[in-house]
């Protein structure tokens, strides 16, 4: 059984006349280029340690199979604002998984994408740990809720944004948590 023990955060920005292009350079950008890359859901294994990408990328090698969570948006509409981000929700107890989050969209920033994905995560695992909350209550209300539980021990997000070109090129934004065996 495989689980990874090692997990590294990177984002890139791409942009080029064609769309798969713009996606290439979005991951060479990210770092991540080189591998082939499988799309997983969104759990957070249990013990995982987020580690610096620079030794991360120490573990891999060109052309290894890697499980990524993966966010991209792309756009070819002049002047318009694209973000993808990866939420991350890390219980207190390291025996217990956490959850991962995708989110892109049209005309967020950093912080506003990046606030949704890691809310997004935060509410799945507060949902499976069994916290009761107000759904409608502001994300920051829900933030220290969840905290002085003592159950939820931190949540952070990676967001990449970019405004696509003025004249059209495809502009292509990824954030990815990327698993190490």
């Amino acid at each position: 059984m495989y689980v990874p023990t090692k997990m590294f955060l990177t984002k890139g920005v791409g942009r080029h006349k064609e769309k798969l292009t713009s996606f290439e350079m979005a991951l060479r950008d990210a770092g991540i280029a080189q591998f082939n890359l499988v799309r997983v859901s969104s759990i957070f294994p249990p013990g995982c340690k987020i580690i610096p990408k620079n030794k991360g990328l120490e573990y891999l090698k060109p052309g290894q199979i890697v499980h990524v969570v993966i966010s991209q948006e792309s756009s070819n509409e002049p002047n318009r604002l694209i973000a993808a981000s990866i939420g991350v929700a890390i219980p207190a107890d390291s025996e217990q998984f956490g959850y991962l989050s995708e989110h892109h969209a049209f005309g967020q920033t950093d912080d506003k994408a990046g606030e949704y994905a890691e809310d997004l995560a935060a509410t799945m695992l507060a949902t499976t740990l069994g916290l009761e909350f107000d759904p409608n209550t502001s994300w920051d209300e829900r933030e220290q809720v969840w905290k002085m539980s003592g159950k939820i021990v931190r949540t952070f997000n990676i967001t990449q944004s970019a405004i696509v070109d003025k004249t059209g090129l495809w502009t292509t934004v990824v954030a990815a948590a990327v698993l190490i065996p």
